[in-house]
């Protein structure tokens, strides 16, 4: 039994399948939470635990006609994402539209967009049913969900962990970025969504561990170099800087600390 990441055109999802001749980007159907869906298999993890992921049912390695199938579902989907468009205008509704793409099966059309505000768009999905005459379901999501459907790198130069592999949005708060000693500007730790970057909670925990043996800055502390107020610390290295009365800059380390 092997466990599979596997690229759909909505997200990527885990798949278990059992097969000697599994390869890696290999085109495969699989039935998600939205339905059928045509993917790839992105990557194989060989006795891997994950029971906190919740995987999707294998259906069967894709055929010539399904690859067919799905280029001509990409092709549609785009032109009614311009429809769309063109109907969200006529209807003056304050939505903006990213996404859209059929199920495999065209059971479902997804349209995805983002608004500030909470859209009533019955008369336009009833339009979109009359024309399309499959079923429609327009989603509302916000500025993370959009990073995630629409992908990108990261200021890592890697592809961006919602869209690679994160499967739920975890809470960032502005102190994971204070404890990790970053500066406070928002090209630095935001990401392309304009949210906190999601990477900054992966080593929180570490940095909370390390700064326990660390002084806060602005604290008069007594060293074995001298007695001064912390002006800056490091992390990771586990040092700190005090200013003595002479206005003098002093490195020291945790074990210079006299408690």
């Amino acid at each position: 039994m092997s466990i599979v990441m596997v690229k759909t055109e909505n997200e990527n999802v885990y798949v278990n399948i059992k097969n000697s001749d599994l390869k890696e980007h290999s085109n495969i159907i699989v039935e998600t939470d939205i339905g059928m869906e045509f993917g790839i298999i992105n990557k194989t993890y060989n006795n891997l635990n994950r029971k906190s992921t919740n995987t999707c049912k294998f259906i069967r390695f894709a055929s010539i006609k399904d690859i067919n199938k799905n280029k001509k579902n990409r092709i549609d989907s785009q032109k009614a994402l311009i429809k769309c468009r063109e109907l969200i205008k006529k209807y003056k509704l304050n939505m903006k539209l990213f996404s859209a793409y059929y199920t495999f099966d065209r059971d479902k059309l997804i349209f995805k967009f983002t608004s500030e505000d909470r859209v009533d768009f019955r008369d336009l999905a009833k339009e979109l049913a009359n024309i399309y005459h499959t079923r429609i379901e327009l989603k509302q999501v916000g500025v993370r969900d959009k990073a995630k459907d629409i992908g990108g790198c990261g200021q890592c130069g890697r592809e961006l962990c919602c869209k690679g592999f994160l499967r739920e949005f975890n809470s960032v708060s502005i102190n994971m970025a204070k404890n990790q000693n970053i500066a406070l500007n928002p090209n630095k730790i935001n990401g392309i969504c304009g949210r906190l970057l999601c990477c900054l909670k992966y080593e929180d925990s570490c940095y909370k561990e390390c700064l326990k043996n660390l002084p806060k800055i602005g604290k008069n502390i007594k060293t074995k170099k001298g007695e001064g107020k912390v002006v800056n610390i490091d992390v990771l290295k586990q040092k700190f800087s005090i200013i003595n009365n002479n206005k003098e800059i002093i490195e020291c380390d945790v074990n210079d600390s006299i408690k």
